[in-house]
């Protein structure tokens, strides 16, 4: 995941091409939402800092805003929430907000900054 590899027991049940089927679908889903103040996505920008896929299809997932400010940070959690759960084998979701490590734009990529001009 660019950076955010997803964790599981060594003693999963789950196999190998359904955990990275997941996870390419959990990608596919973070890309779609938006910080509506800048015209990337959320996966893009780095604001998805760790993924845990657990072999009952829960799915906890660490992230960031870009401030700690920012307005839709009572929403953004939610809008993940409702992507992670479009993925097929996801059952159950929890977000979890933090602000440490705080969110720099050295975690966007390399995508991300020729979309906002900074390479």
């Amino acid at each position: 995941m660019d950076g955010v590899t997803p964790n599981r027991q060594a003693d999963t049940k789950l196999p190998k091409e359904e955990l990275d089927r997941i996870t390419d679908d959990l990608i596919a889903q973070f890309k779609t939402v938006y910080d509506p103040e800048i015209p990337v996505d959320i996966y893009e920008l780095g604001l998805i800092y760790k993924v845990d896929i657990d072999d009952d299809g829960s799915v906890d997932i660490e992230m960031t805003l870009t401030a700690p400010g920012c307005p839709v940070a009572g929403e953004m959690p939610t809008w993940v929430e409702t992507a992670a759960r479009r993925v097929n084998g996801v059952k159950s979701v929890h977000v979890n907000l933090v602000f440490d490590p705080p969110w720099t734009p050295a975690r966007m990529s390399d995508e991300a900054k020729l979309e906002l001009n900074m390479l």
